[in-house]
């Protein structure tokens, strides 16, 4: 039982510090600001790749933007599961 707490508080502790550094990839990659912080723009080069996706697809950029959320949402699942089998071992559940 100890095992299991500890081994799903600890990737708890991890997935909860990554979701930061997520997000901050997420919308520099799918965001709709270029570089140095302005609107993309149809004129923005081909080449950058902070305008890239959202101007060839608007509909993609929005949905890689949900990324963070579902890995919260992986994260919080981690959290019940591991409280769920602890319970289960104690014999309160």
């Amino acid at each position: 039982m100890i095992a299991n707490l500890i081994g799903g508080f600890v990737s708890i502790i991890i997935g909860v510090s990554l979701v930061g550094p997520i997000s901050t990839q997420v919308n520099q990659v799918a965001g709709s600001t270029n570089a140095t912080g302005g609107a993309c723009l149809s004129t923005e080069t081909t080449g950058s790749a902070y305008c890239q996706l959202y101007l060839s697809t608007s509909w993609g950029a929005t949905v890689l933007q949900l990324v963070p959320g579902f890995f919260a949402l992986g994260i919080l699942g981690i959290g019940i599961a591991v409280t769920y089998s602890s319970l289960r071992q104690a014999g309160i559940v």
